[in-house]
């Protein structure tokens, strides 16, 4: 269990102890798989895991779409205030209908943003997205509709904008927070499946975006996150190749803590030697420049202040009270 994730245990606790946007009922301990849990609520009050304003608006939107929330009972989100899922909502749910902070927050990393595209039902952030068609293969439930968050690669959100040179440029977005990952093996899944087997076209195919000159071998990314790295990059490339939503390009962009130093570990034994931390082997590994991205949490959100977006100073506030290492110095 990493650091990160017990220090943010510890914090939230506090949070949700003494903070205004917590209510008194959301107070106690609560049940989380099968033990009562100081940093998370009770069951009743999950809805309060997300930031006030977007409550009702983000739960109506996932039910609109079954979105399935990660580890959430009846419609609401995760009880467990460390929840990523959850994160990722407070974060970028209330920018989705707000083109022009959206694209204040981004320009940092892509200066070359003239403007943002909606993506979905006139919102500029869509979540859980799995693509317009099955591009990886992956096995369909039984009533022959995938779900988006569950059983099929979904990206945690996802942007569109338009560049100064008229290209339209998809970011799929892979969010972390408290995530951290040791050296298991998923080749083989519960069931016996050989995931190998399920994306191995992608990955023997003549346009593969990974650069298998560099990899031991296929199975050396069958461990956490090289497994959801290799997954997402493939999606934005077929997503690419099939021009959805008229992209011109369709790139990986990763989100997370840089104070979340346990995350950095190379879990894949035979991708050691390709640098010192897990997105930056990943970055080496995919082919073409600028189809993989990784940035800090607190680069994009940790230095924006009321003055610069006067109409999203409450959310601001919430961020920074709730995620106070976003604005925190890394000194590891």
């Amino acid at each position: 269990m990493g650091g990160f994730l017990e220090s943010e245990k510890t914090f939230q606790t506090h949070c949700k102890a003494s903070s205004s946007w917590f209510s008194e009922p959301a107070r106690p301990a609560g049940l989380y798989k099968g033990k009562l849990r100081t940093f998370c609520l009770p069951v009743e009050t999950a809805e309060q895991n997300l930031f006030g304003p977007i409550r009702e608006p983000a739960l109506a939107y996932f039910a609109k779409h079954s979105i399935k929330w990660h580890d959430g009972q009846n419609g609401k989100p995760s009880n467990h205030l460390c929840d990523s899922q959850v994160c990722c909502v407070n974060f970028l749910f209330p920018l989705a209908g707000k083109p022009g902070a959206l694209a204040q927050v981004l320009r940092p990393v892509f200066p070359e943003i003239k403007q943002m595209l909606p993506v979905e039902s006139g919102k500029y952030i869509s979540f859980e997205w799995i693509g317009a068609k099955n591009y990886l293969g992956e096995k369909i439930s039984r009533n022959g509709q995938r779900s988006r968050g569950a059983n099929c690669t979904s990206a945690d959100a996802i942007v569109m904008f338009e560049g100064k040179d008229k290209k339209r440029q998809v970011l799929l977005i892979e969010w972390k927070y408290t995530e951290s990952y040791g050296h298991t093996f998923l080749k083989t899944a519960k069931s016996g499946t050989d995931r190998t087997e399920i994306y191995r076209h992608l990955f023997d195919g003549p346009d593969c975006p990974i650069n298998k000159d560099l990899l031991p071998g296929f199975e050396a990314l069958f461990y956490e996150p090289f497994y959801q790295f290799m997954r997402q990059q493939f999606l934005a490339h077929e997503m690419e190749k099939a021009h959805e939503l008229g992209a011109d390009i369709v790139s990986v962009l990763h989100i997370a803590p840089a104070h979340n130093h346990d995350f950095r570990r190379v879990t894949s034994p035979a991708l050691e030697n390709l640098g010192e931390s897990a997105t930056g082997v990943w970055k080496s590994l995919v082919k073409t420049d600028g189809r993989f991205i990784s940035v800090a949490t607190e680069q994009l959100f940790g230095k924006i202040s009321g003055e610069q977006m006067p109409e999203m100073k409450q959310w601001m506030e919430y961020i920074h009270e709730r995620y106070a290492w976003v604005q925190a110095d890394d000194k590891g």
